[in-house]
């Protein structure tokens, strides 16, 4: 449609130009111009954090900021995109963070694989607060958290776990994951189940969240190194298959799934995530990209990240907005997801 319209201009400007050349050819430029910055596709904005902060998970906040963990400097970090600023808050002795979701109070929630403990930061003092896990539950490599609908906070550990944290009494119960050791994402549906994927275990877990007990629900592909999942506004659970270089999608109706290869010679689904209109975004680490993937019409649309080795772990956003950390250059990007999904809006 940008070629015909295009076409049309320059072939009314050229009959222009009979009597105006020099203006003529001055429009003819103008609209070229026009039309190769619409032609273009948006680009990733960058914003640099400390060196050295390895910068894991991220999590966009309802205020603006955004919550990042500095993995390799026991820290958490919030930064203002309209500034380029960032607060910086060290989280103790061993410190080791992992996740960082936005809890309903506002608050970052973090998932401390170093202290072994659940962290939150207040959003207004920066205090600190921690939530170890029993004594008996040492080293349970804590990966990822997610709340569910009652304010309680369920969490995974790659050593065999998951758990849940009733914040308001600051009770704890954990569980033995299947097979051992593997649980890593985690998500909650629209209709408040929840679902965990294991990395080692290579299946989907849903949990039962009175008993605790996790029903296993494979995946077509054996081995296929389930990583991270995202439930989409219908009820889908979409997985990251990091060792098949797939994205898989498991629907709780009809306890069918589906599976789709990424593109390119040897992908690596790290990261995923769904976004309000239910568009797919995973990080293909094999690839150095951010892939986009329309469930409607089946289609992936690769981006390369602008700097190299990025390693995007993990992925959030907000309408409009992906928010990718790169751990491995001390980055985090956004990307203005509108403008791909050809809708105007």
């Amino acid at each position: 449609m940008l070629e015909i319209e295009k076409g049309r201009v320059v072939a009314a400007v050229s009959r222009i130009s009979v009597l105006a050349p020099s203006f003529a050819s001055a429009l003819v430029c103008v609209v070229l111009a026009m039309a190769s910055a619409q032609a273009q596709p948006p680009s990733f904005e960058t914003f640099a954090v400390p060196a050295g902060s390895a910068p894991h998970d991220v999590a966009p906040a309802p205020d603006g900021t955004v919550w990042y963990t500095a993995q390799a400097q026991g820290a958490v970090g919030r930064l203002d995109p309209s500034s380029g600023k960032a607060d910086r808050v060290q989280l103790g002795a061993g410190s080791a963070p992992h996740g960082v979701i936005v809890g309903p109070d506002r608050a970052a929630w973090i998932t401390d694989g170093g202290q072994n403990a659940i962290v939150r930061v207040d959003p207004t003092t920066l205090a600190v607060t921690r939530f170890p896990l029993p004594k008996d539950r040492p080293n349970a490599n804590l990966n990822t958290a997610v709340f569910d609908k009652r304010g309680h906070l369920w969490f995974t550990g790659q050593s065999g776990i998951y758990g849940e944290l009733d914040p308001a009494r600051a009770s704890m119960r954990v569980f033995d994951a299947p097979r051992g050791p593997g649980p890593y994402g985690i998500c909650v549906t629209p209709d408040g189940s929840l679902y965990f994927a294991s990395l080692a275990g290579s299946y989907l877990g849903r949990i039962d969240p009175a008993s605790g007990v996790a029903q296993v629900i494979e995946p077509p592909t054996r081995n296929q190194g389930a990583r991270r999942v995202w439930a989409d506004s219908k009820g889908r659970v979409w997985v990251s298959e990091w060792s098949a270089g797939k994205v898989g999608v498991f629907d709780p109706a009809t306890h069918q799934w589906r599976e789709w290869r990424l593109p390119g010679r040897d992908p690596h689904a790290y990261a995923i995530f769904v976004d309000d209109r239910d568009i797919v975004w995973l990080s293909d680490w094999g690839a150095n990209a951010l892939v986009r993937f329309d469930p409607r019409t089946e289609r992936f649309e690769v981006l390369t990240l602008p700097r190299p080795h990025a390693n995007v772990r993990q992925m959030m956003g907000r309408p409009g907005e992906v928010w990718l950390p790169e751990s491995g250059t001390d980055h985090l990007l956004r990307y203005r997801s509108r403008a791909t999904d050809g809708s105007g809006n």
